[in-house]
């Protein structure tokens, strides 16, 4: 089901979608350009290995792991981008960790 129309399909809204899963409420948030990106680390320079929901102008959303540039789908709603990027953490992904990518 798309969103309802006028529903902001910015960063609030993808706040909301991505906290209903739990291993991704682990995970350190950056907004930019209206994006909500996840990294496993707090510093920078952060993660790529995390998927993220790009809003489309025509609505829905294309989720991308930037890491490899992996197109992991196309979703109408924030939730089922979010659902998705869940699906998808790297393996042994656990809580954002105080140090950057290099520490990892």
């Amino acid at each position: 089901m798309a969103d309802p129309p006028g529903l902001r399909s910015g960063p609030d809204r993808s706040r909301r979608a991505s906290y209903s899963h739990p291993a991704l409420r682990e995970l350190f948030p950056a907004v930019s350009h209206g994006v909500l990106y996840l990294s496993r680390c707090i510093r920078y320079p952060w993660t790529r290995d995390i998927g993220t929901a790009f809003p489309q102008a025509a609505g829905g959303y294309r989720v991308r792991r930037q890491s490899d540039s992996t197109l992991l789908g196309v979703t109408e709603t924030a939730e089922e981008a979010y659902r998705l990027i869940a699906a998808h953490l790297p393996e042994g992904c656990g809580p954002a960790i105080d140090g950057t990518a290099n520490d990892l």
